[in-house]
């Protein structure tokens, strides 16, 4: 019982605090509303909960056997953060009451977590530190379905804070000033790992 009390404390921890999928979830919800931004958590949640499992029965078995697989899924990783980033800095001029502006869907927050940094420091992290070899693929699934469970009310806290804001955010300046920054905070996020990028590139700039 205490494993899992465990297991629960990393799982909230890791979904509650900021990440580029809760400045993903929050920006919607100033920007849409809950209800138009439910596609989106609800991509970020199966699409992590899916990854996690992919890779703990493993998936992360292929960037051992090819390297280079991982540092091109990071290079295209670091482009599409850029896109999603450029789309929530455009959605500065849409109106809370725009039902003709398209918020982030399902698709986008599920494939989103492939190239999510925190999401694989995260999703490696509990793999390394609560499953091991001999259970079979039972403590897989309890990983998995933990942080199914989990992130739904962890992430959606943001989308709640984000509808919140909407009121505050009313004006269109305000939200384009808002949007700019979460979009500048996202493209930031990816600074790790251009560095990491760079050294392997150009090792002699890391020696």
């Amino acid at each position: 019982m205490d494993y899992f009390y465990a297991m629960l404390l990393f799982a909230v921890s890791s979904s509650v605090t900021p990440g580029p999928n809760n400045l993903l979830v929050m920006a919607s919800g100033v920007n849409f509303g809950i209800r138009r931004s439910l596609p989106l958590l609800s991509g970020i949640c199966f699409g992590f909960t899916l990854m996690l499992l992919l890779v703990s029965i493993g998936f992360y078995q292929l960037f051992v056997l090819f390297p280079s697989l991982q540092w091109l899924l990071k290079a295209f990783g670091c482009v599409y953060l850029l896109y999603l980033s450029w789309l929530i800095a455009r959605s500065g001029t849409v109106t809370a009451a725009d039902d003709t502006a398209d918020p982030l869907g399902f698709m986008k927050g599920l494939l989103f977590q492939w190239v999510n940094v925190k999401a694989w420091i995260v999703a490696v992290g509990a793999i390394a530190a609560f499953t091991s070899g001999g259970d079979g693929i039972s403590q897989q699934l309890l990983l998995a379905l933990v942080f199914l469970l989990v992130s739904f009310p962890c992430v959606g806290v943001w989308l709640l804070f984000g509808t919140v804001l909407q009121h505050w955010l009313a004006s269109e300046q305000r939200r384009h000033y808002f949007n700019g920054t979460m979009a500048a905070l996202l493209a930031l996020s990816i600074i790790p790992v251009l560095m990491e990028l760079a050294g392997y590139l150009f090792p002699a700039l890391a020696a």
